[in-house]
């Protein structure tokens, strides 16, 4: 959605907009294979039309697309119609790939003629971010904003700097985020996040049905909340109920995107819903919960995605699942160990932890739909990050696998890892699971 508004934006930009008849997107590698299952076609069509994930009303998204088919026409940035069939125009170029990443597109507007008026590549390199092929090396958006007080490339960088200033980890990034906003407003938007995450949870438990995409995949969060607060007696014969509540809340966000609700990438949105689980877990099973646990858990879980989107990658379509999942569990973790007042070495070890029982853990949605196994996956992986936690607050912090040296390992082995293991729904459950 964001690389295709950015295109109808670069188009308007250079005046080409008025001149623009015609649009073509073309999708490869990953995107080509899952794109209809992960719902990228309807995410191209918002994002010509303006939308941005943000703010879109999801509760129009069907309508919006709905319209674009019947109409056979795609106003773009909502104000210049042009002629759009979506077999036609975006094109799943399955078994082609663009150079830089597996998940590449290629936007390109043509005049009344059919000359090209503009062609531009993207790359959705994770969670949300994109990167623009400027003709070599893809980059990353240019950003010219001041560096960071404390910048750091690796958990040594980030604990020596925690050492050598006398912070906390969560302390540390909020000076660094400081350089850039006040800490006013790093609290609200941290804790606006926080909002939009238990928005979701609500959302995803008082709506029922079927998911989209053809599997018949139930909703069972409306279901399995009522069983909750209809006995809640439960609770006092089965000490264990806790993980009913961790699973239904993870439940509730996957199947909001599933459906394609609004989540928050956390780092990604196949692994959604990890974060707001464990953040829910915090706030509603630990002893005392506070806004201030909430910020250092966000802060602490941001940290932890850096060093895995700098040192190795958040994309399934590059690592598998093991860059979702894991990176999920693991920022997860160390943001529940930071919340419930852990020391820089526990909070490092519980991220080491979340990750290490990862490794390898492969892509292979079912359809290319972002539901079996990937729902389930999501609440394994909020009491795995919990239970990372208590290990890591248990110990004083010395261990012998480093965060950056499970990093370094998760990036080799997804290196290694077969193409048809990582988002291409060609391998392992993709085609060991008959369809219904």
């Amino acid at each position: 959605m964001r690389a295709a508004r950015l295109f109808v934006q670069h188009l308007k930009a250079g005046g080409l907009l008025r001149s623009t008849s015609n649009m073509l997107v073309e999708l490869y590698g990953s995107l080509a294979f899952t794109g209809k299952g992960h719902g990228t076609d309807r995410a191209i069509l918002l994002g010509l039309m303006g939308e941005k994930p943000e703010d879109v009303d999801v509760d129009r998204i069907s309508d919006l697309c709905l319209a674009v088919a019947m109409n056979r026409t795609i106003a773009l940035l909502g104000e210049h119609p042009v002629a759009f069939l979506e077999n036609d125009h975006i094109l799943f170029c399955i078994g082609q790939s663009l150079p830089h990443h597996s998940n590449g597109m290629r936007f390109t507007a043509r005049d009344s003629r059919g000359d090209v008026l503009l062609s531009e590549v993207y790359y959705s390199t994770g969670g949300g971010f994109i990167a623009q092929d400027t003709g070599g090396i893809p980059l990353e958006p240019n950003d010219a904003r001041p560096m960071p007080r404390f910048p750091f490339s690796s958990a040594l960088d980030l604990l020596q700097a925690c050492s050598d200033h006398s912070l906390s980890i969560p302390a540390l990034v909020l000076e660094n985020e400081k350089c850039w906003n006040s800490e006013i407003e790093i609290r609200r938007r941290l804790l606006h996040l926080w909002e939009i995450m238990q928005d979701c949870v609500e959302r995803g438990l008082s709506t029922e049905g079927i998911l989209p995409g053809g599997l018949d995949v139930r909703r069972r969060a409306p279901l399995i909340y009522r069983d909750l607060i209809t006995h809640p007696e439960q609770t006092l014969r089965d000490q264990l109920s806790i993980l009913d509540w961790v699973n239904l809340y993870a439940l509730a966000v996957n199947e909001e995107n599933a459906a394609g609700g609004r989540i928050v990438t956390a780092p990604t949105n196949g692994a959604a819903g990890i974060v707001p689980s464990v953040l829910h877990y915090y706030n509603r099973f630990s002893p005392h919960p506070t806004d201030d646990g909430i910020v250092r858990f966000l802060l602490s879980a941001g940290a932890i995605a850096i060093l895995y989107k700098r040192n190795a990658s958040i994309s399934g379509a590059e690592v598998g699942c093991q860059g979702e999942v894991g990176v999920a569990c693991s920022m997860a973790a160390g943001g529940l160990a930071a919340a419930l007042g852990g020391s820089n070495s526990q909070i490092e070890n519980a991220a080491e932890i979340g990750m290490e029982h990862n490794l390898g853990l492969t892509c292979d949605p079912v359809k290319g739909l972002v539901q079996i196994p990937c729902i389930e996956r999501n609440a394994m992986g909020a009491v795995k990050a919990i239970n990372a936690a208590r290990i890591a607050l248990r110990g004083d912090g010395s261990h012998e696998v480093s965060l950056d040296q499970v990093i370094d390992t998760m990036h080799q082995t997804g290196l290694d890892m077969k193409t048809k293991y990582k988002e291409t729904a060609k391998g392992g459950l993709a085609v060991n699971v008959t369809e219904c």
